[in-house]
């Protein structure tokens, strides 16, 4: 397993240390209205100045595409920042150049800097050396702490890393190490839960992940175009008629690699989407014309239970049915409740990721009960599809 440096390989007292954290966090009228991802970035960043280091903080926020735009400036992110880490954080006007300088010579042990947001300066985003260059010439050591950004080659994400002596942060070991776990070097059987709307958007994740789990579960709207693949009528669910032969290719792979392909076999339909629409639950191959699938059946989470009864691993990235409206948020959350069970009772390492993952997770009620619930989105995707991620390999020990 590739190995990388953390926190505990790095003597930072009184050195300045440049942490790149992801602080793009939701704000409406320059207020910030999640404190979430700062919360979990403050802990490396106060280890940091009680260890008595000098912390700069950089990071993007939304797209102001190498510009200054003012709506977009972390300024309001210093408040909340300097509140989840127990002690002031300064403030300074631009990530490089003379102010950036002079604000960090200021700095003392155990003091914090926020930098302003780095996607004002185009070099960020096309990793020019030049632009990064500058940004390490602030530092005499780096820290990513920003896993959620790491698939992306940008100047203070991957450049930065090869000119200053790096380690990964804490939420960023954290990240690693359960990833590792849980896909390079997994404790089998191994099982993918895969849900979704759409095949189109996880052929990749699809066809990685069907070579190297034990059981490759699907649901979601995507499960109905596996469905009509096989000839089965899914009346007016959505579905992809134009990637029958991608679910085709998928069920065959499945076929080469052993790998058990687990599809829905009951359902729960209704004749239209809406909180508390009339339902009935059928056998997939009983679905009417004018009747649409919008949840697994109690079959279905019953031989989904049976092959997790000997499984010792799960990565799951999706929901199970359209979980946001009830009554078809019940698949999805006894599912995520068994394999809660099963995590807390230590008979399974479980890891799950994506937007709508996280939010069924929390419907359900056991999102703390996975060993692991990652908040990266587009990063945590492309590790489960394979992909080198550059802000990771930049990290990892040669």
């Amino acid at each position: 397993m590739a190995t990388f440096r953390t926190l505990d390989d790095l003597d930072v007292k009184s050195k300045r240390v440049l942490v790149r954290a992801d602080l793009n966090v939701p704000m409406k009228d320059g207020i910030v209205t999640d404190t979430s991802r700062i919360d979990r970035q403050a802990v490396t960043i106060r280890e940091l100045a009680e260890r008595g280091a000098r912390v700069i903080v950089c990071s993007h926020f939304d797209r102001p595409k190498g510009k200054v735009v003012a709506s977009m400036s972390l300024a309001p992110v210093a408040a909340p920042l300097a509140k989840a880490v127990g002690r002031p954080v300064a403030f300074v006007s631009d990530c490089v150049g003379p102010a950036a300088q002079d604000a960090v010579a200021k700095l003392k042990d155990g003091g914090v800097l926020l930098l302003e947001n780095t996607r004002f300066h185009a070099g960020e985003e096309s990793n020019d050396p030049g632009f990064a260059k500058r940004l390490a010439a602030l530092a005499d050591l780096y820290v990513n702490d920003a896993f959620s950004s790491a698939h992306r080659a940008h100047a203070s994400t991957e450049a930065v890393a090869h000119l200053l002596p790096n380690a990964a942060g804490r939420s960023m070991e954290a990240e690693l190490t359960h990833l590792q776990r849980a896909l390079n070097d997994p404790e089998r059987p191994l099982m993918a839960v895969i849900g979704g709307a759409k095949v189109s958007t996880k052929i990749a994740l699809l066809e990685n992940l069907v070579k190297r789990v034990e059981t490759l579960v699907i649901g979601g709207a995507m499960a109905n175009t596996f469905l009509a693949a096989e000839g089965k009528a899914v009346g007016k669910s959505l579905y992809e008629p134009d990637h029958l032969e991608t679910a085709r290719r998928v069920i065959a792979l499945s076929v080469e690699s052993g790998a058990a392909l687990l599809l829905p076999t009951d359902a729960v339909v209704a004749k239209e989407f809406k909180a508390g629409a009339a339902t009935r639950t059928i056998p997939v191959d009983k679905v009417g014309k004018d009747e649409m699938i919008l949840d697994v059946g109690p079959a279905t989470v019953e031989e989904f239970g049976k092959f997790l009864h000997n499984t010792r691993t799960v990565v799951w990235n999706g929901p199970l049915g359209a979980f946001e409206t009830p009554p078809f948020d019940k698949g999805t959350v006894a599912a995520a409740k068994l394999v809660a069970r099963r995590t807390k009772a230590g008979q399974l390492l479980s890891v799950a990721g994506g937007g709508d993952t996280v939010a069924a997770l929390n419907k359900a009620g056991v999102a703390d009960d996975f060993s692991y619930v990652s908040t990266a989105g587009g990063a945590f995707l492309e590790w489960l599809e394979g992909l080198e991620l550059p802000g990771v390999a930049a990290l990892m020990v040669k």
